[in-house]
């Protein structure tokens, strides 16, 4: 479905299939998986460019394997920090004064490359966006406008009405979508209009966020880490690493315990606490940029809403203890975009649409839970000036950033339990059980070595053991019939089957997020018939 006009009277109206409200790593990233759909998008943002604050900086892994999948990971790494530039964690009283802890995150060490071949990398929000919006613009068939803004917006039956404003000249534009995805951050305007409930804690903490420029290396070369924690009677901080020489971020918490509020943090004054922080009196400091800002741990009710979806800050607000906000938000849109596409291609049913609520806003509400309990811990919320650490779990949340599994109408079970895991915060039991993410397993094709992260994503593809000859064809066949992107992969690799628990002529078929949507242990009647049932069961089609 493209872009048309169609006429209202005397005005010509533009008609596109989505319409994405926000331009941030969420928005941006919608937009490039339509277009790699082949899906027309309009993506709006009100800011004249992208992100002149650091903000969220951590990508993990999961989301890493998105960037991987559409072709835009090398850009980021390029963009972002070497891994051993940011290798560990470290708490000390001051820069140069006495350090208290130093911590290994798990993401980070050689166990991680048991589960994904994709490295978590550490990219700053406004190094992170020109990158996405670059691809974004490239792409078609979507369209990138900066210094727009959607003024109002009124949703029927067959679609979504809306008027944009050029922030330039004031001049303004209605457009016609068949479907809105609202990223338009933790204060948006769309789902305040739609009267969304949130459910969760408004307000936790205030903290202030400052971007500065200072020679910091004769303190963190020697321990280049990602973030350096400072806890003493004075202050209670991180310093972010942006590019660990003379770029740096500089976060305040628990302000009120120190008695300030964000109206007293001038530049002067935030160049004397980041001199104190670091235990230099006689630092040269620039202070570039001082951004306040309040900390919230809920969720919204609602995901989707008629024929407005809710994704990233706007569908869920929590604290950055973790880095999960941002990296829940790329999974959110990981989920989406696929299942518009075949809504818009006439592959699914609407209905396939009512999933992204029950997949996405339980695994919100969890990873939100957790990040409240991080805040905690490490005395986010404390209004005292006592020192605080972080519980053993912070940094080492692997069950959660791989462990998400889906039970919704898009999935088909097979009856079996999940992996039973003593913490599902921190522990993480690879599984091809429907609904979970699918396992990284190395196999050879055609010479190469490929990891099975390599083959999905970007579309359907169903996975067979050794003796799976006919399920490939059946694919292949169907392929076809339901003008799907389904690709078949056979694996005749012990470890394959052994990990996706198959049989030799067992098979699974992945949806276009990496989740498992069905799974046969072995072939057990004609695998057209079987296969035709599962891809009609995920897609609501009925067939």
């Amino acid at each position: 479905m493209r872009g048309s006009d169609w006429r209202q009277g005397a005005h010509v109206m533009k008609d596109i299939p989505v319409v994405i409200v926000g331009g941030g790593p969420v928005g941006l990233t919608a937009s490039i998986l339509l277009s790699q759909a082949g899906i027309g998008s309009l993506l709006v943002e009100r800011h004249p460019g992208t992100a002149i604050h650091t903000k969220a900086r951590a990508i993990n892994g999961r989301s890493m394997e998105i960037f991987h999948q559409c072709g835009v990971e090398d850009a980021i790494r390029a963009a972002g920090l070497a891994p051993q530039q940011t290798g560990m964690i470290v708490w000390a009283r001051t820069l140069a004064g006495e350090e208290i802890e130093r911590r290994v995150p798990w993401r980070a060490g050689p166990q991680a490359a048991l589960v994904t071949p994709v490295r978590n990398c550490l990219c700053a929000q406004d190094s992170l966006e020109p990158v996405l919006r670059r691809f974004a613009e490239q792409l078609g068939p979507g369209e990138v406008r900066f210094s727009t803004e959607a003024v109002s917006f009124e949703q029927d039956g067959d679609g979504v009405t809306l008027v944009l404003e050029n922030r330039r000249d004031g001049a303004k534009e209605t457009v016609r979508a068949a479907y809105v995805i609202a990223a338009d951050g933790a204060h948006s305007p769309i789902r305040q209009k739609l009267g969304v409930k949130m459910l969760g804690q408004p307000d936790v903490y205030d903290s202030i966020n400052i971007a500065f420029n200072a020679d910091l290396t004769p303190w963190t070369a020697h321990r280049p880490a990602a973030l350096y924690f400072i806890e003493n009677d004075r202050i209670r901080g991180s310093f972010l690493t942006i590019n660990g020489r003379e770029r740096w971020g500089f976060l305040i918490s628990a302000m009120r315990a120190f008695g300030y509020t964000a109206e007293d943090i001038t530049p002067v004054v935030a160049a004397d606490l980041i001199r104190l922080a670091v235990g230099h009196t006689d630092l040269d400091v620039e202070v570039v940029g001082i951004a306040p800002w309040t900390a919230s741990a809920h969720v919204a009710e609602r995901y989707r809403i008629g024929r407005i979806l809710l994704a990233g800050d706007a569908a869920h607000e929590m604290p950055p203890t973790g880095g999960f906000g941002m990296n829940s938000g790329l999974q959110d849109v990981g989920n989406l975009a696929w299942k518009l596409a075949a809504v818009l291609k006439g592959m699914a049913s609407p209905a396939l649409l009512d999933t992204y609520h029950d997949e996405r806003q339980p695994v919100g509400r969890a990873i939100t839970e957790q990040s409240l309990i991080n805040a905690t811990s490490m005395g986010r919320l404390e209004h005292t000036k006592k020192n605080a650490g972080a519980r053993s779990e912070y940094l080492n949340e692997q069950g959660m950033i791989f462990g998400a599994a889906y039970g919704s109408g898009a999935v088909v079970p097979d009856g079996t339990d999940a992996p039973r895991v003593a913490n599902p915060v921190t522990d993480y039991a690879p599984s091809a059980r429907p609904g979970a993410r699918a396992p990284h397993v190395f196999f050879q094709h055609e010479g190469r070595k490929l990891s099975t992260i390599d083959v999905v994503g970007n579309g359907f593809a169903l996975l067979t053991a050794g003796d799976g000859r006919r399920w490939v064809e059946a694919a292949d066949n169907l392929a076809d019939e339901f003008a799907l992107p389904l690709k078949a992969w056979l694996i005749d690799e012990d470890a394959f089957a052994s990990a996706y628990e198959l049989d030799a002529s067992g098979a699974v078929l992945v949806r276009p997020d990496g989740h498992v949507g069905w799974r046969s242990r072995a072939i057990n009647g004609d695998p057209s018939l079987t296969l035709r049932g599962a891809l009609s069961t995920i897609l609501h089609t009925g067939h």
